[in-house]
Formats: C-alpha cells, sequence, structure tokens
C-alpha cells in the first residue's frame, strides 16, 4: 500500500515538531518494560527536590541507609522509572532487590528539574543526607551517590557540607558511570538542536544549566562558539572552592566504558546519519581530529537555511571507550515519526569516556581520551578504588559487573 504524499504544509509541521525529545539518561526514561514500583515507606519533600524511602528487609524504619541520586533529563525526576531502572529493567541487574534483601535502606533521591544547576539540586542532596541523619535508627554509616550527573550533585553536595563543617556520616560516596572531566554529545546535535525553526524540548535540555555544566564542549546558540561554557568553568571553581571531593568517605567509581583503551569501532569522519525529506540533505559525521572538520551540515527549507557546523583540535570522541548512548539513534527515531527519511548508520556514539568516569585523564587530547586505564597506576585517579566495564556498555547500564563490585564494597 502507497504511502499519500506529505504535502509542505505537513512538512513544515514536522520540521516545527520534529525537536520534542531529549537525549538523557537512560534511568531517566521510561523503561521499556514497565512494571509498577513499590510504594515506598516514606516520601519526603526537599529543596528542589523530593525523595522516596525504602527500607530494607526486616527494618522498621531508616537503619543502613544507601542515598541513590537521579541523573539527567529534561523536567522533574520520576521516581517510579528510577526504581525500576534501577532494578532489573530491560534485563539490568536487580539492584534494589539486592540491596534491600541485604538490609539496606534505599532512598531514591530526585529532582524538581533535572536540568537545573548542579549546585541548586546539591542542596536537595544535602537535605536528604541531614534527614537521613536525623531519622536513623542506630549509627550505621551511610553510603552516598548517583548515576551519571547524579554523581556529580552527590560529590558536590558531601564536599559542601564538610567546608560547613556538618557531620554527613558518610563512610562511602559512589559515582556510577559519572562525568567528572565531561561528557560529550556530538556538536552537530547540540548545534541542530537551535536549527529548529521554534523553542523545542531538545534545545532547552541542550541550553540548561546542567548541560553547561557537564558537556566538555558546548555549541552556544547565540554565538555558534564551541567551546568550554562559561557555567561549567563556574562550576568548576565552585568544585574547587569546596575542596573538590569529599575528604571524610571512601571514593568510588565504576565507569560504563571499557578500561583497556578500545574503543567503540567508530571510523572518525564517518557517516553518522544523513536525513531526507524533512531537513533534507542534513547530515551528521562521526568527529574526527584536526582543523575545521565538518561534523554537521544542517539543512532545512521552512524557512530555508543551510548552516555547516565544524570543529577544530577535538578528539575522536564518538568512538571512544566509555559509556553509551543512543545520541543518532533518538534523533533518527523522531524524524521518522514525522515521515523523514533516515539513513542511520551509528546508532549510538560515546556520552562518558572512561577516563572521565573513573576521574583519571582529562578528554581534551586524543591520547588521553583513549588511555588504557587498566595500566596506569590507579593511584592517579581521584577515586580511591573504581571500576572499569569489560565491554563498553550503555550509559548507565545496571550490570552486574559492576553492581556486584558496588554491591561488596558497602561498609558495614
Amino acid at each position: 500500500m502507497r504511502s499519500r504524499p506529505v504535502t509542505p504544509q505537513q512538512e513544515e509541521t514536522a520540521e516545527r515538531q520534529v525537536g520534542g525529545f531529549t537525549i538523557g539518561d537512560p534511568l531517566a526514561t521510561a523503561p521499556k518494560g514497565m512494571t509498577e514500583a513499590p510504594e515506598p515507606d516514606e516520601r519526603w519533600q526537599l529543596p528542589n527536590g523530593f525523595a522516596h524511602v525504602y527500607f530494607g528487609e526486616r527494618n522498621r524504619g531508616i537503619t543502613r541507609p544507601v542515598i541513590m541520586a537521579d541523573g539527567f533529563n529534561l523536567g522533574r525526576s520520576d521516581l517510579n522509572w528510577l526504581y525500576v531502572g534501577l532494578n532489573g529493567a530491560d534485563g539490568g541487574y536487580p539492584l534494589l532487590d539486592q540491596l534491600r534483601r541485604r538490609g539496606r535502606d534505599v532512598i531514591l533521591l530526585g529532582f524538581e528539574e533535572r536540568t537545573a544547576s548542579v549546585l541548586d539540586n546539591a542542596r536537595a542532596a544535602e537535605a536528604a543526607i541531614m534527614r537521613t541523619v536525623a531519622e536513623q535508627l542506630g549509627a550505621a554509616p551511610l553510603s552516598v551517590g548517583g548515576f551519571s550527573m547524579g554523581g556529580m550533585i552527590t560529590r558536590f553536595a558531601l564536599a559542601r557540607l564538610e567546608m560547613q563543617r556538618m557531620d554527613h556520616r558518610t563512610r562511602m560516596y559512589f559515582s556510577y558511570d559519572s562525568p567528572h572531566r565531561g561528557a560529550v554529545i556530538p556538536v552537530g546535535l547540540q548545534a541542530f538542536a537551535h536549527f529548529i525553526p521554534v523553542a523545542n524540548d531538545f534545545a532547552r535540555q541542550m541550553n540548561s544549566p546542567a548541560a553547561r555544566q557537564m558537556l566538555w564542549r558546548h555549541y552556544d546558540p547565540h554565538s555558534g562558539r564551541i567551546g568550554v561554557a562559561p557555567e561549567r568553568q563556574e562550576f568548576l571553581r565552585k568544585l574547587e572552592e569546596v575542596g573538590s571531593w569529599p575528604r571524610l568517605p571512601r571514593l568510588l567509581a565504576l565507569a560504563n566504558g571499557r578500561g583497556d583503551g578500545a574503543g567503540l569501532g567508530i571510523e572518525p569522519g564517518s557517516f553518522a546519519l544523513g536525513v531526507q525529506r524533512i531537513y533534507p540533505g542534513t547530515v551528521f559525521s562521526t568527529q574526527a581530529q584536526g582543523r575545521d572538520v565538518v561534523v554537521a551540515e544542517l539543512k532545512r527549507r521552512f524557512p530555508q537555511a543551510e548552516k555547516t557546523i565544524t570543529t577544530s583540535d577535538f578528539p575522536e570522541t564518538d568512538g571512544a571507550p566509555g559509556g553509551t548512548l543512543r545520541s543518532y539513534g533518538i534523533l533518527a527515531d523522531m524524524l521518522r515519526k514525522f515521515g523523514g527519511q533516515v539513513d542511520l548508520r551509528h546508532e549510538h556514539v560515546c556520552f562518558v569516556p572512561s577516563v572521565s568516569a573513573v576521574s583519571i585523564r582529562d578528554i581534551d587530547q586524543h591520547k588521553d581520551l583513549y588511555t588504557a586505564v587498566d595500566d596506569i597506576d590507579p593511584g592517579e585517579s581521584d577515586a580511591d578504588d573504581f571500576l572499569c566495564s569489560v565491554t563498553n556498555t550503555g550509559h548507565t547500564a545496571i550490570t552486574e559487573e559492576l553492581c556486584t563490585w558496588l554491591l561488596d564494597r558497602l561498609p558495614d
């Protein structure tokens, strides 16, 4: 059966609507096999956020708490989604079941706006930590951390509490594929968000305070400049002011990327995604090294415009070892939804490089980005102990390999 021809009016409508998506943490989106999370034992309202509390088996109150913070996406956290995602959705490891069976109380921390500043959302983390201390039965130490940006938020919160001489009673901090040295979303995709001729969710997400703080390089929609966002520079300065890291807990870092330096096998400068019918002639290429490297040719018809996006002195970020996102795949899905014809060659690319997740190298230089972490002196990491995955897996994928390592290191 032939499809009906698309009218110019329909194409214009599609061009305007295609930005209704986000590229965020898989844990912060609805799992495919969505099931209901259990009813929490307590619900807390916090400054800039909220929490759901689940007592461990045989516990009648908060006894051995583990605080886990949500990650990056647009809008309010959905802690039901987060619970399901952390507990084996889509074939993952049932982390929360394992924690509760071991008598650990799970406190899931969410935020009113996940794209708000890390500094603002750290207020919710601080409040959750101090309320846990106040309500806890007994004196067992806390474990505090988060997934993706949640690891950055809790890192800052603990460090700021220490600077304020607050007793947070946290013995272990953990980050799970958190972008300590920066995260990467292809610059061509960032630019495309603002090439869409109307305000849209993707553009709001890419230009949000959290994105500007988190991304290693950011595309500024007003100037077209590609570089370190002022908000990131300020965030790093604020981190330094509070000591950069908490000093009292043991620091653990987990990476969804490999530790042997082996990347994703993506050829730099190759065709990643091409579009016809809607934004016809638009092409995205994988990141290559060099000066004035073309990473996107953007074209639209309503109103007609063309734009070439280039980078200079970038390492080969798309294919780096690290936790991956369906960055091009998500856009391809949205284009297809509105009748676009796409040629998708690279669905997944690197989002959080391994060296960033375990905070052992910056990602400015190609040789550092592709460093074999396993061969480096572990003492070079900011973490006291860390683990990289055996294979490059999806960003924040809840794998048995990473989760059992974390569970074995929880304080008594």
